[in-house]
Parts: structure tokens; sequence; C-alpha cells
């Protein structure tokens, strides 16, 4: 049996899967004289998603919103990091099936986060842009940009429309930002990169299926919001449903529109490992007790998005970093408890409030009963995402970065290194439309 090559030792082991907010703050609190620690992530980075979508519009480098995992822990004792994919997990047998081996665990902890929830339509999942990782950011500012070349090589005016136009389904923070940052480039910087393109034409949509943007903030925010994006001239379309996708139209309940990039930020859903009972599982996330215990599991825990705790209300709680890192912390906290004989405490969740930007000098942000809008609301959403980055580095490049781009409107990385191209058959093989 193929193993991951983990010393044995008298310490119980510790399984934690997935290097997010989460899993980071569950190694970091554990207690190394208590527990023998391992950390299985497909990556050996820890990803800051909030910032994917400067990423994606040339706003940072990849590697300042990333950090390597063994430099985060390279002081932690009894730490072990393997770069691999978990696939299934035995319960009984306590045993976690990964792509290089099997490994055994007295606790596991499930952190593996969430996915895009294309709520089943395949058609879409095959054609829409996600952004959920570094890697699907980076093909996102390549298609953009690349649309920009094609742009100029047609003197077909319809494709031309087609590789101007952006839709981009789903107004919670992610949607809202990424359509400003869009914004942003159409307004000060595309003109000058392609001054033979009249960039006026391009059209930048934002779709919600909902009557107002932000639907985690109060109705305020929402209407600041799309006020704000509407002045940086992006369509704000409500009450409007994606019906399918064909890789050139975008089939609405309102209409069709004309696009070859559809990017898709209208909802996520566990990113579940299988083996977890399905009587443990509802709505695509896990059901976990106070104390993040997975239902019909004696030392299986889950937290961040893809926990679901019931005993908060159905939905349980907001699916956002703030709740992984408190999981994360609370859930650490009762191991080091079990292991003194102490009894775990009940997760209790300290909402400190959510925040969006919208360009320069444009943000909203809801702390506790403050609300606030404008530049005052965006230095908060700066200096937040400032302090919550890892690694010193990381924090300088992002600073520096975004003084530049204030004073100069400038976004510096425009590079398709990585040039992003969707198969040629890919028409020949879509699922139909469901």
């Amino acid at each position: 049996m193929k193993s991951l090559n983990i010393p044995e030792t008298n310490l119980k082991r510790v399984v934690i899967i997935g290097a997010g907010f989460g899993g980071l703050e569950v190694v970091k609190k554990l207690s190394s004289k208590h527990y023998q620690i391992v950390l299985i992530d497909k990556n050996n980075y820890h990803t800051f998603q909030p910032l994917l979508y400067q990423v994606a519009t040339a706003g940072l480098e990849p590697d300042s919103i990333a950090y390597p995992i063994r430099k985060i822990f390279k002081s932690k004792k009894n730490f072990y990091f393997r770069n691999t994919v978990a696939q299934n997990v035995d319960t009984e047998k306590k045993e976690l099936h990964t792509e290089d081996g099997i490994l055994k665990f007295d606790v596991l902890v499930i952190a593996t986060g969430s996915t895009s929830n294309y709520f089943g339509n395949k058609r879409i999942e095959q054609l829409a842009m996600p952004m959920k990782s570094v890697p699907e950011a980076l093909n996102l500012r390549s298609l953009f940009l690349e649309n920009f070349e094609a742009s100029l090589l047609t003197s077909d005016l319809t494709e031309r429309e087609k590789l101007m136009n952006y839709v981009i389904v789903g107004g919670g923070p992610t949607g809202v930002e990424l359509a400003g940052a869009m914004a942003e480039l159409k307004n000060h910087v595309l003109p000058n990169d392609y001054p033979d393109l009249d960039i006026r034409r391009m059209r930048i949509l934002l779709l919600e299926g909902g009557d107002s943007l932000l639907k985690a903030m109060n109705k305020k925010a929402g209407s600041q919001a799309e006020e704000y994006l509407q002045k940086l001239g992006v369509e704000v379309w409500l009450n409007t449903f994606v019906n399918d996708y064909d890789g050139d139209t975008v089939t609405t309940n309102n209409k069709s529109l004309p696009a070859k990039t559809l990017i898709w930020a209208a909802g996520v859903t566990g990113n579940l490992l299988e083996g977890i009972p399905k009587e443990s599982i509802d709505r695509g996330r896990i059901l976990v007790n106070d104390t993040n215990l997975i239902d019909g599991t004696n030392s299986i825990y889950a937290i961040g998005d893809i926990a679901l705790m019931n005993s908060v209300g159905p939905m349980g709680d907001p699916m956002v970093a703030q709740t992984a890192i408190q999981h994360g912390t609370n859930l650490a906290y009762n191991l080091n408890a079990l292991a003194q004989g102490k009894s775990p405490r009940p997760f209790i969740y300290n909402d400190k409030g959510s925040m969006a930007t919208i360009g320069r000098n444009r943000a909203v942000a809801e702390i506790g009963q403050i609300k606030l809008k404008g530049i005052l609301a965006w230095s908060t959403w700066m200096f937040v995402h400032l302090i919550t980055l890892v690694g010193f580095r990381n924090k300088m490049v992002a600073l520096l970065n975004w003084v530049q781009s204030y004073f100069t409107y400038d976004k510096g990385i425009r590079l398709i290194i990585r040039p992003f191209k969707k198969s040629k058959n890919v028409h020949d093989n879509l699922p139909p439309h469901s």
C-alpha cells in the first residue's frame, strides 16, 4: 500500500485537507505538542481569493496574492505538507485516499472550500469563464487581452461586437468588483493600448437574478454600488437570469446578448469529498454540529464554505473568508482543549462586516451599524485587504501596485504569458440545452 511518507509517532495525527483561510488557521493554532499535523493541498501555495479579480484585470501579479505553504509554516514543529489531491475518505478505517497514496488519520478536517455553482447547466459550465483560482484568473486575463488583439484583426463587425462584449453573471462582491475593474480598464487604459480600436464600443454587462446588487449587504449599499457602476459605464441588468450560452450568444429571460466571453460569478457550492455519508450532505455542503463535527462521525470535521451549521439557520453561516477563519480558530481551540481533557466550546459567528470596491475612490462597506461609502469605504477596503494578505513581500507589492495605479490609472501587467484558447471543436461537443 503506497503511503505519503509521514513518520509514525505517539502523537495523534490531524490531517487537514485544503490550504485556504480555514485550513491555514487550524494549522497555525493547533498545538504541535499534542498533535502531528499534516496539511494536504493540490497547490503548494495559499491563494488570497478576494483579490483574484485584480489578477484577472491586470492589476496585480499572481504571485502577489499567493504564498508558499512551506514558507508559512517553516517553523512549525511536527508539521508536514503534501502536495497532492484528496480523492475520497474511508470514514470507518479512518483513511484518506489521495492521488499519491493512503494516509491514516486520527482526526480529519475537511477545508476544501467551494467551487462555482452552475445550477446544473452543463453548457454554461463548459463555456463560461470561472474565477476561483490563480490559473482561472490568468486564463481570464489572457482571454480578455486576446479578444482585443482579435478585434483588431477582424473586419467582421458582428464578430468584433461579440469579442468586445463581456457578460458577468452574479451581482455579489466578485461580480461587482470585477465589473468595476474592467470598467476602469476601458475608461483609462485600453484607449491608449488600442488607439486604432473604438473602445467605446466595448460593453460590460453585469447580470443579477435578484432585484439588487450585493444581497449580503443592506439595500442602500446595493443601490450605491449600482450607481457607481453605471457612472463607470457598466450596464447593470437586475432580475435577469441566464438560461443558456453557446459560446457566441448569452440567452437570458429578457433578451439574447452577443458575447464571446461569459464570466460566471453567480454562486458557489461546496467542494465535496467522496466518502462522506450522503445523509450528512445538504444542498452541496456538509452538515456539522456547533463544534464543526460532521453529523454521523466522531472524528471528522468540516470548516469554511464546505460546512453547513444548521444550528444557525437553514443557510448556515455566510460563505466568506471570515467564516472559514473563525471556524478554523474555534476548531483548533477545541482540538487543543480535547487533548487536555477539556470540553469543546460551540462556535458563534462574529460578523465583522462586508465590503466591496467599485474602482478608484468608490466602495461600500458595512461594519456592524457603521455604513460607509466612497473614499472612506475604499480606504477601509484597502487597509483590511493589505493586513490580511499573507507575507510582507505580498503586502508591499500589492501596496506599490495600488499606489501606482491610483496616480497613473495604469495597470501594468497586461501580459499574455500563457495564451488561453478554447477548443476549436468545442461547439461540436456541447451538451444539449437543459
